[in-house]
């Protein structure tokens, strides 16, 4: 990563958003949200079918594939106190995970929690990087447990409990891989009818899997960027999405992420010899203005909360000043944000 071009503070990613344009529930269709092209000096209001029409032959959309597990639960302690937990993630081989807890006292290690009147979870311990979660193993497989037992982990500024409409719309129409906590918020605009129009377009596809962490939602706290700890998520990048990589470019095709998490895993797998790699790992990357952006040319990304890590990341793509007067623009022009909202094209920009 190379030096900021000057400093940012946490300050400079904020904006007031009328509360009514934080969408609640997403749009009838999913290809017909509005698209707000970003790729010029002026912003063009488009629909997000026209996606295809934006893009050439001989491009490639990168999709994260990651399929978002009903990760809330509700419970109790022996002591009859309620409890509210959030999985984060769930330990590969085991019957463990690592969970969010909400309870008005927490549960010792040792202490069992039951859950749903179904199933018992035993506290082990604390985890997290700051100590902040539990590491709990349930008594048969979580998968199989949150998916007859959870609730879909809508997030906290959706403010209706989960439907059988959020089942099914808070998902990608490709998800695959289930460990998500959050769903990959852009991809949720493409329909099968989109994708085939894509493909007649000639535009290839690829997929990553980076399992979204509940910390996508958490606001940076600290005014000083280089402060903050960000939170780490796991990701696969494949040989063959390399493969298809190096074919784009290699034919002067456009490498198109689809949301931020795939951009993520892209430059993570990237980041420490500047060429595409693949394979499985943790990334803590955090993206901030200045970034040497190595693999992805354009982004498809939800709009993003005020001050958050996301903020930072379109702004480093797509440059400072362009990203706030987008945003303004949204707003004048009531587009609908964050996960259920509208989604924006950009381009990849020089630092400003």
């Amino acid at each position: 990563m190379s030096a900021s071009p000057r400093p940012y503070t946490v300050s400079d990613f904020d904006f007031e958003l009328p509360p009514e344009l934080i969408a609640q529930h997403p749009a009838a269709e999913r290809s017909a949200s509005r698209l707000l092209d970003g790729r010029g000096a002026e912003p063009v209001d488009r629909v997000f079918r026209e996606l295809p029409a934006l893009l050439n032959p001989g491009d490639l959309l990168v999709f994260n594939n990651t399929k978002v597990i009903k990760a809330r639960l509700y419970g109790a302690k022996a002591s009859g106190g309620a409890v509210e937990a959030l999985v984060e993630r769930v330990i590969a081989g085991t019957n463990e995970v690592h969970a969010h807890l909400r309870a008005s006292k927490s549960p010792k290690p040792g202490s069992v929690v039951r859950f749903n009147e179904a199933f018992d979870a035993e506290v082990l311990g604390r985890c997290g990087p700051d100590g902040g979660m539990f590491h709990l193993r349930f008594d048969a497989d979580p998968f199989a447990l949150l998916e007859q037992h959870g609730h879909v982990p809508l997030p906290p500024y959706i403010e209706h409990g989960d439907t059988a409409d959020d089942v099914r719309r808070y998902q990608t129409v490709f998800a695959k891989e289930p460990g998500a906590v959050a769903a990959p918020t852009a991809a949720l605009h493409f329909d099968e009818a989109l994708l085939a129009r894509l493909a007649e377009r000639g535009v290839d596809t690829a997929h990553v899997t980076l399992h979204v962490g509940a910390g996508t939602f958490q606001p940076v706290r600290v005014e000083q960027l280089s402060e903050h700890k960000m939170h780490s998520e796991w990701f696969e990048v494949s040989a063959q999405t390399v493969e298809a990589i190096a074919r784009t470019q290699a034919r002067g095709g456009k490498v198109v992420a689809v949301g931020t998490t795939t951009l993520r895993a892209l430059e993570s797998a990237a980041r420490e010899t500047g060429r595409l790699q693949a394979g499985a790992r943790e990334t803590d990357i955090f993206i901030t203005p200045g970034f040497d952006f190595k693999v992805v040319d354009r982004l498809v990304t939800n709009f993003h909360l005020p001050k958050s890590t996301l903020m930072m990341l379109v702004s480093a793509f797509a440059g400072h000043a362009h990203i706030m007067g987008l945003y303004r623009h949204a707003i004048r022009q009531r587009y609908r944000f964050f996960s259920y909202g509208d989604a924006m094209l950009l381009e990849r920009r020089a630092p400003d």
